[in-house]
């Protein structure tokens, strides 16, 4: 028995993972990385829409533009990915999490990430780019830890897409500091997240629907995991590595066009449309049909018909942030031991960021009117996060129910 759990038995009943010295935030992964991803994304698209305006200047040694999009990538959502690991891996390998001062520890880590960018501009880019550069590697090196030490092996797929993601944060910041464009750090991120959801949701989305059709009586479940899941995962992964290999050109037209289709029909096969009466499960399934959608804009834009930066933007607004929202309202209501449905706030969540993900895609269709799309967009986003986090937070720094 480890010196925690000796802790719990001799208090008599204190939650799994609950540190009996730290605040209670920072008594479970998701509780301060959820609760400070949403913070981030709107402190981040505000100063990203102020920089449009031309009020402010931000991380201009590093580039504004390059800034903002690695703060989408690797400083919101990477912290959303961290309270999801650090809250799913302990249920996977049956350890304790990660909690209490050593939680502390890397959330000061990915704050520093967030600050040394904010001070680019006073400290170097070098100095700043350290600073982002040790928190995926350490979060890796705690699920590797933990899946290794649990004999999970099958789990540590996921743990590669982490892999892939620190990978893609240090060609992200290589490409930045000569000066180019980071296209292979941001398509190998995309893809990185992208691949996880196809794993994951493959998990928790049928057997979330499965439930929900069950509470209601009903036996029209989803289609069980088969061969069709895993050829879906095996083809949307290879569209992925060819988009970020070859870029473009009718070989990655042709494979993500397939992924496609297949994602289209394995979302089929998860029976969605029942679950309309509760949001926190149709959302799952709202967000993972932009997973056959961000296919199809990848294979349009290979063959030159659709902005590739559009395109991007599927991915990384409609499938990345909406599964990630949808994740983060579930995971917070089950684990601090709310009711499992969506209130009002939450839905109008929903519909902002899925508001969104329609609205920034379509500025390649409105190339005169790209900041007023642009300022929609984004308001869209700060309303979305901005619900969560006026509704959440209170949920989050206090004790469960």
């Amino acid at each position: 028995m480890t010196d925690l759990s000796s802790q719990q038995a001799r208090r008599g009943g204190i939650p799994r993972g609950l540190s009996p010295t730290a605040p209670v935030i920072f008594s479970y992964g998701f509780r301060p990385f959820f609760l400070s991803a949403a913070l981030w994304a709107v402190a981040a698209m505000s100063l990203w829409i102020a920089s449009l305006g031309g009020m402010i200047e931000v991380a201009s040694s590093y580039g504004t533009v390059h800034w903002h999009a690695h703060e989408m990538l690797f400083g919101y959502a990477s912290a959303v990915l961290a309270g999801f690991l650090l809250t799913a891996v302990p249920n996977w390998t049956g350890r304790l999490p990660v909690s209490g001062w050593p939680l502390v520890f890397l959330f000061l880590v990915w704050v520093a990430g967030r600050l040394g960018f904010l001070l680019a501009d006073t400290i170097g880019v070098m100095a700043a780019v350290l600073a982002d550069g040790a928190f995926l590697p350490l979060l890796l090196f705690i699920c590797v830890r933990e899946v290794v030490a649990g004999k999970k092996w099958k789990d540590l797929k996921v743990i590669g897409g982490l892999l892939a993601l620190s990978t893609a944060n240090i060609l992200f910041h290589l490409d930045a500091i000569a000066g180019q464009h980071p296209s292979l750090g941001i398509k190998l991120a995309l893809s990185a997240y992208v691949s996880m959801i196809l794993i994951v949701g493959g998990r928790i989305i049928p057997s979330f629907t499965r439930n929900w059709i069950n509470k209601t009586g009903r036996t029209d479940f989803p289609v069980a995991y088969n061969h069709f899941d895993t050829a879906a995962i095996l083809c949307g992964v290879a569209a992925l590595a060819s988009w970020v290999v070859l870029g473009d050109g009718p070989v990655v037209a042709a494979v993500a066009g397939l992924a496609a289709v297949m994602h289209a029909a394995r979302l089929g096969r998860w029976r969605g449309w029942t679950t309309t009466a509760e949001m926190l499960v149709t959302i799952l399934h709202i967000a993972y049909l932009f997973v056959p959608l961000g296919f199809a804009a990848i294979a349009i834009a290979a063959l030159g018909l659709f902005d590739e930066t559009s395109a991007i933007h599927v991915l990384s607004v409609g499938t990345v942030a909406t599964m990630m929202l949808a994740v983060m309202t579930r995971a917070s209501r089950g684990h601090t031991g709310r009711v499992l449905t969506a209130s009002r706030a939450t839905v109008a969540s929903y519909g902002a960021i899925v508001l969104s993900a329609l609205l920034r895609p379509s500025a390649a269709f409105f190339p005169e009117h790209l900041n007023t799309v642009y300022a929609l967009a984004g308001l869209a986003w700060l309303i979305s996060f901005g619900l969560f986090v006026l509704e959440y937070a209170p949920m989050l720094a206090r004790v469960r129910l």
